[in-house]
């Protein structure tokens, strides 16, 4: 099974989950500005929620590497929405990617809010999360 973990943050929150789902199934993770290589099965994809939706750079990477991924499984940080499932979801269809119903959520900080997070319980869940994924 061939797998790949890509994000896009802009306060380095995601970043610290794309790092420990990489460490989990034994790849590197990477931000959406460097393509797929090739062809994987499952694409891990990171992102936040900016403004209510993803980053513009998280819609250029499924447009440009739509026939390289079998399937979406997400992740997410976000001070106050519950998840990017949902954006996530109607840019794959869009693209004629398969998602995954599995997704991993968790607050990140913002200015003042949630100060820490994600912290090393996140962390944690997270990199469970990733090894039942690809279990």
């Amino acid at each position: 099974m061939s797998i790949a973990v890509r994000y896009y943050t802009r306060s380095g929150n995601t970043k610290k989950l794309a790092d420990s789902i990489g460490a989990a199934v034994g790849v590197k993770a990477e931000t959406v500005d460097v393509p797929l290589a090739e062809r994987v099965d499952i694409l891990f994809l990171g992102s936040s929620v900016y403004a209510a939706g993803v980053d513009d750079s998280v819609k250029k990477f499924l447009a440009d590497n739509k026939d390289k991924i079998g399937k979406i499984v997400n992740f997410s940080t976000a001070a106050l929405l519950p998840s990017t499932y949902k954006q996530v979801e109607k840019l794959a269809a869009a693209n004629g990617i398969a998602m995954d119903t599995a997704e991993f959520h968790c607050r990140g900080s913002f200015m003042m809010m949630h100060k820490g997070k994600p912290d090393a319980e996140d962390l944690k869940a997270v990199t469970e999360f990733a090894k039942k994924v690809v279990s």
